[in-house]
């Protein structure tokens, strides 16, 4: 019989859409109507490309059990909308995708802030109600929501964050490190973990000078340098820092110090303080806290020049001048709360008890660039206690993105494993949670000249015997330009993928270790595509390329509707859905068609483990590129699954499939009834229309039984994802 893959909707305006649609389909089938005729797929490709398999029992190239491995994430919401997101309509909806575990994304740690995940807890000074914070790990009422404080402490600081949007109230006083950096920390010298500030003055000008107004704690012993080249904050620095000829400070008092650098200045842009050696005297907030009197912590730092006379001028104008640090100090007080209702992240109680996690076990973070390592170690005991399921925990969020240096992160890493393996022996620990990268992340050389952020990191843990530590490696996907996506740029999209995961094995991440990608779409920022046909494509290449390459786990971003807004090339949304403000849904986006097909036709939850072998496709363009990518998976129950997808914008193309056991010299196919199941620009077409734009059609996938055997092809329309599925017979 023929079939077709329907799903009915909720009780709005997109449902009539799609009874309409079940009602033509039946009264054709039971009037005797050939029901392909429905769905018209013009246009036959007269050449037959070959799909081959490498179906060798041994050769399986990856293992992965849905349930565990393809998932999608919730991210930061208004107070407002936490409250109209979960909700029984559109958990159902966001359901309705098909994923199956959940990340949840901590966004507070993103834009440079702490987050109180427990309005419960205590202050190290209770008495003024600020220092650092520990939220509670006792059970109470149920945790709604979950607010941000700013950092006061961030001072000048940009840390690849700009100006952070959760801050109110305290004025930010000044710049002063992580404590957590420190020896009375790390237990190791304060050399070992220099921090430091990078001052971009926006454009080359002669220096001689420096001025730096010190707080406490101050630098006794630093170094001032001026970098050569181009990018120092970028992935791939190019080029050198370089010490003033006078840069050398070894006896550093404090207070407002001029500096002559040079005896004749040097033209530069960017300028590096380099603190070795700390004075450990206490800041503002007094001596009772260890925490208080570690670090370096400045107030203004300005580059210039310095006369005869030691007289000091600023080099440019200081408003274009900007600083990149190597930590924050994570001291705030009551007064930082960001609490207006516009940024706050979902309460643990209410992401578990909603359903949103499909009662399978979530991925949580935990803060660390910003937090405590007794806050990390309550929130994974109150997690236990209240009896939630806790998959994986990632430490951090983008230290990269904060131009954070490995053996920073690496030792944060470590205190923050201990707390946590100290009331959950069983956590599985993972990071660094880069923020999207095609290539493994380059910075400035250590002393043995090595340039890899992961392979120094690995090191880190290595040299320390805490390798055991690491349960996973975790990095976010977000591949393309914003304002620069071409349809070209689909056929590079299984490239990056997999030569990620290559860059980041090749750094030393070991073999045993997951790699997963726990927060991925098109771009970085809202862009067109992602709700046209080009986005339905691109997922599917992306999680099938993944899994292709050897990845564990992928988490498709994010999972909650969001409203459509106008982007440089074209209006879109982040979403599955086309939803209003009050997020209340209107229809499907191509990231929804996608995931549709991936999880209800090419994989099957609650099924188990699927085994994917290596499939190739000879379809090509006249450059070369790739036109037809092809995944193929046997599941538990038998079967096996294709999933196809055409990229050429153009023309369909017509396959034949071709599974081959390179030991026994025996090729099978699929035989029998064999499930065909598409979904592209014939069921799918975005309409551009500002914040009202719309898909029309808006799906479903259509299918039908078609015969296999050894003579069978089967039909790629144009710009479609398409899978087949059934039995193999013949070796």
């Amino acid at each position: 019989m023929q079939q077709v893959s329907l799903r009915c909707r909720g009780a709005q305006g997109p449902d009539i859409h799609m009874r309409m649609k079940i009602r033509i389909f039946f009264q054709a089938l039971f009037s005797g109507i050939a029901v392909t005729s429905i769905f018209v797929l013009p246009g036959f490709s007269q050449n037959v490309g070959t799909i081959r398999v490498d179906a060798t029992p041994g050769k399986v190239i990856n293992s992965f059990d849905p349930d565990l491995s393809i998932g999608s994430s919730i991210d930061v919401l208004s107070k407002a909308g936490i409250h109209k997101v979960f909700t029984p309509h559109i958990i159902q909806e966001a359901l309705s995708a098909g994923y199956g575990p959940i990340a949840y994304r901590n966004n507070t740690e993103l834009r440079m802030a702490a987050w109180h995940w427990n309005s419960k807890g205590v202050w190290s000074d209770p008495a003024k109600r600020s220092g650092y914070w520990t939220s509670s790990a006792e059970r109470g009422e149920p945790i709604k929501n979950i607010l941000a404080y700013s950092l006061p402490h961030r001072g000048f600081s940009r840390s690849g964050g700009g100006a952070s949007s959760t801050m109110s109230g305290h004025v930010a006083s000044y710049w002063k490190s992580n404590p957590y950096l420190t020896s009375r920390f790390t237990g190791e010298s304060d050399a070992l973990h220099p921090q430091w500030v990078v001052m971009d003055l926006g454009t080359p000008a002669p220096i001689s000078g420096i001025q730096i107004v010190w707080a406490s704690p101050y630098a006794k012993t630093f170094q001032v340098d001026y970098w050569v080249g181009e990018g120092p904050l970028e992935r791939k620095p190019s080029g050198q820092w370089s010490l003033f000829p006078l840069g050398k400070i070894e006896n550093g008092q404090g207070g407002t110090s001029i500096l002559k650098l040079t005896d004749s200045p040097v033209t530069c842009r960017y300028l590096r303080v380099w603190m070795t050696e700390s004075s450990n005297t206490c800041d503002e907030h007094g001596s009772d806290d260890l925490r208080n009197c570690v670090g370096y912590a400045i107030k203004e730092i300005q580059a210039g020049t310095v006369d005869a006379g030691g007289g000091f001028t600023v080099a440019l104008d200081t408003s274009k001048i900007s600083y990149t640090t190597s930590s924050i100090d994570p001291w705030h007080s009551e007064g930082d709360v960001n609490d207006t209702g516009n940024y706050q992240h979902t309460g643990f109680d209410i992401l578990y008890t909603s359903g949103l996690t499909n009662n399978l076990p979530a991925m949580l973070p935990v803060t660390l660039l910003y937090g405590t390592p007794e806050d990390a170690a309550n929130q994974i005991a109150y997690i236990r206690k209240r009896g939630y399921s806790l998959g994986w925990i990632e430490m951090g969020e983008e230290p990269d993105g904060k131009n954070m240096l490995p053996e920073d992160y690496g030792a944060l890493y470590l205190q923050w494993a201990a707390a946590i393996h100290n009331v959950d022996p069983a956590a599985r620990l993972g990071g660094p949670v880069f923020e999207g990268i095609n290539e493994d992340i380059k910075v400035w050389p250590d002393v043995k000249r090595r340039t890899s952020w992961m392979g120094r990191f690995v090191d880190y843990l290595k040299d320390h015997g805490r390798l055991r530590d690491l349960s996973f490696v975790s990095l976010e996907h977000y591949p393309f330009e914003p304002c620069e996506i071409a349809w070209k740029d689909l056929y590079r999209e299984p490239y990056l993928m997999q030569h990620i995961l290559g860059e980041l094995w090749r750094a030393g991440v070991p073999r045993s270790v997951p790699i997963m990608v726990t927060e991925s779409h098109v771009s970085w920022q809202l862009t067109g595509p992602m709700t046209t046909i080009w986005g339905l494509l691109w997922l599917a290449d992306n999680i099938g390329s993944f899994f292709e390459g050897g990845g564990t786990a992928f988490y498709h971003s994010p999972i909650q509707p969001q409203p459509v807004q106008n982007t440089c090339l074209g209006p879109a949304s982040w979403s599955n859905f086309v939803a209003d403000r009050d997020y209340n849904i209107k229809g499907y986006t191509a990231a929804y068609w996608a995931a549709r097909m991936i999880n209800f036709e090419w994989t099957a939850h609650r099924s188990g483990v699927h085994q994917m072998f290596s499939a190739k496709s000879d379809i090509k363009d006249s450059n070369g590129n790739i036109l037809v990518t092809s995944y193929a998976v046997k599941r538990p129950d038998g079967n096996w699954s294709l999933m196809l997808i055409n990229k050429d914008e153009n023309n369909p193309h017509t396959v034949r499939v071709v599974l081959e056991n390179l030991q026994s010299k025996k090729q099978g196919t699929f035989s029998g009834a064999v499930s065909w199941v598409t979904v592209g620009s014939e069921q799918y077409v975005w309409k551009a229309d500002g914040p009202n734009s719309y898909a029309d059609p808006d799906g479903p996938p259509v299918g039908r039984s078609v015969p296999g055997g050894l003579q069978a092809t089967y039909l790629l329309p144009k710009s479609s994802v398409t899978v087949l599925r059934g039995k193999v017979t013949g070796f």
